[in-house]
Protein backbone atom coordinates (compact mmCIF):
# COMPACT_ATOMS: atom_id res chain seq x y z
CA UNK A 1 0.00 0.00 0.00
CA UNK A 2 1.52 3.32 -0.99
CA UNK A 3 0.58 6.81 0.03
CA UNK A 4 0.94 9.85 -2.13
CA UNK A 5 2.24 12.82 -0.20
CA UNK A 6 1.24 16.32 -1.16
CA UNK A 7 3.89 18.98 -1.35
CA UNK A 8 4.24 21.18 1.70
CA UNK A 9 2.44 24.49 1.58
CA UNK A 10 4.82 27.43 1.50
CA UNK A 11 3.03 29.23 4.32
CA UNK A 12 2.91 26.28 6.69
CA UNK A 13 5.70 24.06 5.43
CA UNK A 14 3.70 20.94 6.30
CA UNK A 15 2.25 18.40 3.90
CA UNK A 16 -0.91 16.41 4.57
CA UNK A 17 -0.70 12.81 3.43
CA UNK A 18 -3.56 10.99 1.76
CA UNK A 19 -3.52 8.57 4.71
CA UNK A 20 -4.23 11.48 7.07
CA UNK A 21 -7.16 12.67 4.95
CA UNK A 22 -8.45 9.12 4.60
CA UNK A 23 -8.57 8.69 8.39
CA UNK A 24 -10.73 11.82 8.63
CA UNK A 25 -13.04 10.59 5.84
CA UNK A 26 -13.39 7.24 7.60
CA UNK A 27 -14.58 9.11 10.69
CA UNK A 28 -16.86 11.45 8.75
CA UNK A 29 -18.48 9.12 6.24
CA UNK A 30 -18.10 5.59 7.53
CA UNK A 31 -18.11 6.21 11.29
CA UNK A 32 -15.11 3.86 11.60
CA UNK A 33 -13.53 6.08 14.25
CA UNK A 34 -14.93 8.10 17.17
CA UNK A 35 -11.91 10.39 17.01
CA UNK A 36 -8.63 10.89 15.22
CA UNK A 37 -5.62 12.60 16.77
CA UNK A 38 -3.04 14.11 14.44
CA UNK A 39 0.48 15.27 15.14
CA UNK A 40 3.07 17.16 13.16
CA UNK A 41 6.03 15.07 12.14
CA UNK A 42 8.65 17.81 11.84
CA UNK A 43 11.29 15.43 10.55
CA UNK A 44 9.18 14.66 7.45
CA UNK A 45 7.32 18.01 7.36
CA UNK A 46 3.87 16.47 7.40
CA UNK A 47 0.78 16.03 9.52
CA UNK A 48 0.26 12.37 10.39
CA UNK A 49 -2.29 10.25 12.26
CA UNK A 50 -1.12 9.55 15.78
CA UNK A 51 -4.14 7.67 17.11
CA UNK A 52 -7.68 6.70 16.23
CA UNK A 53 -10.45 5.83 18.64
CA UNK A 54 -12.94 3.02 18.06
CA UNK A 55 -16.62 3.96 17.65
CA UNK A 56 -17.42 2.63 21.15
CA UNK A 57 -14.93 4.99 22.82
CA UNK A 58 -16.28 8.05 24.60
CA UNK A 59 -15.20 11.63 25.13
CA UNK A 60 -13.22 10.79 28.26
CA UNK A 61 -11.17 8.25 26.26
CA UNK A 62 -10.50 10.94 23.67
CA UNK A 63 -9.50 13.63 26.19
CA UNK A 64 -7.16 11.21 27.97
CA UNK A 65 -5.44 10.47 24.65
CA UNK A 66 -4.25 14.05 24.21
CA UNK A 67 -0.77 14.68 25.58
CA UNK A 68 -0.51 16.90 28.64
CA UNK A 69 2.56 18.71 27.40
CA UNK A 70 2.43 18.82 23.60
CA UNK A 71 0.24 20.22 20.84
CA UNK A 72 -2.05 18.17 18.59
CA UNK A 73 -4.93 18.49 16.18
CA UNK A 74 -7.93 16.26 16.65
CA UNK A 75 -11.37 15.57 15.26
CA UNK A 76 -14.12 14.13 17.42
CA UNK A 77 -17.49 12.79 16.23
CA UNK A 78 -19.94 13.80 18.95
CA UNK A 79 -23.27 11.95 19.07
CA UNK A 80 -26.10 13.55 21.00
CA UNK A 81 -29.87 13.78 21.28
CA UNK A 82 -31.50 17.15 20.54
CA UNK A 83 -34.21 18.81 22.61
CA UNK A 84 -36.66 17.43 20.03
CA UNK A 85 -35.40 13.91 20.82
CA UNK A 86 -33.55 13.48 17.50
CA UNK A 87 -30.26 11.61 17.26
CA UNK A 88 -27.56 13.89 15.77
CA UNK A 89 -23.83 13.86 15.19
CA UNK A 90 -21.47 16.82 14.91
CA UNK A 91 -17.78 16.72 14.06
CA UNK A 92 -15.50 18.94 16.11
CA UNK A 93 -12.05 20.08 15.05
CA UNK A 94 -9.92 20.70 18.12
CA UNK A 95 -6.62 22.54 18.04
CA UNK A 96 -4.93 21.38 21.24
CA UNK A 97 -2.29 24.08 21.71
CA UNK A 98 -1.22 23.27 25.23
CA UNK A 99 1.79 24.85 26.84
CA UNK A 100 3.22 23.92 30.21
CA UNK A 101 6.27 25.17 31.98
CA UNK A 102 7.18 21.62 32.98
CA UNK A 103 8.54 20.81 29.52
CA UNK A 104 11.56 22.42 27.86
CA UNK A 105 10.30 25.93 27.16
CA UNK A 106 11.90 26.62 23.79
CA UNK A 107 10.80 23.34 22.19
CA UNK A 108 7.21 23.79 23.38
CA UNK A 109 7.02 27.40 22.20
CA UNK A 110 8.28 26.32 18.79
CA UNK A 111 5.77 23.46 18.64
CA UNK A 112 2.91 25.79 19.53
CA UNK A 113 3.98 28.21 16.80
CA UNK A 114 4.26 25.44 14.20
CA UNK A 115 0.81 24.08 15.09
CA UNK A 116 -0.73 27.55 15.03
CA UNK A 117 0.80 28.35 11.63
CA UNK A 118 -0.25 25.02 10.11
CA UNK A 119 -3.80 24.93 11.51
CA UNK A 120 -5.69 26.81 8.79
CA UNK A 121 -4.20 24.86 5.92
CA UNK A 122 -4.79 21.58 7.72
CA UNK A 123 -8.44 22.50 8.36
CA UNK A 124 -8.92 23.26 4.66
CA UNK A 125 -7.50 19.84 3.75
CA UNK A 126 -10.03 18.08 5.98
CA UNK A 127 -13.13 20.10 5.11
CA UNK A 128 -16.26 18.86 6.75
CA UNK A 129 -16.32 19.51 10.46
CA UNK A 130 -19.08 21.51 12.09
CA UNK A 131 -17.32 23.32 14.92
CA UNK A 132 -13.82 24.35 15.88
CA UNK A 133 -12.40 24.64 19.36
CA UNK A 134 -8.96 25.97 20.20
CA UNK A 135 -7.89 24.81 23.64
CA UNK A 136 -4.84 25.49 25.74
CA UNK A 137 -6.07 23.56 28.78
CA UNK A 138 -8.65 20.82 29.39
CA UNK A 139 -11.36 23.17 30.69
CA UNK A 140 -11.59 24.88 27.29
CA UNK A 141 -12.66 21.63 25.64
CA UNK A 142 -14.42 19.67 28.35
CA UNK A 143 -17.60 17.74 27.57
CA UNK A 144 -19.87 20.58 28.70
CA UNK A 145 -18.24 22.91 26.16
CA UNK A 146 -18.79 20.31 23.42
CA UNK A 147 -22.43 19.82 24.43
CA UNK A 148 -23.10 23.57 24.50
CA UNK A 149 -21.61 24.06 21.05
CA UNK A 150 -23.50 21.10 19.56
CA UNK A 151 -26.90 22.32 20.77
Amino acid sequence: MSFRIRRPNASSGMAVSDHTKDAFLELKRKKVHRYVIFKIDEKNNEVVVEKTGAPAENYANFAESLPEDDCRYAVYDFDFVTYENCQKSKIFFIAWLVFTFQSPAMSRIRAKMVYALTKDRFKRELDGFHYEIQATDPTEMDLDVIKDRAN
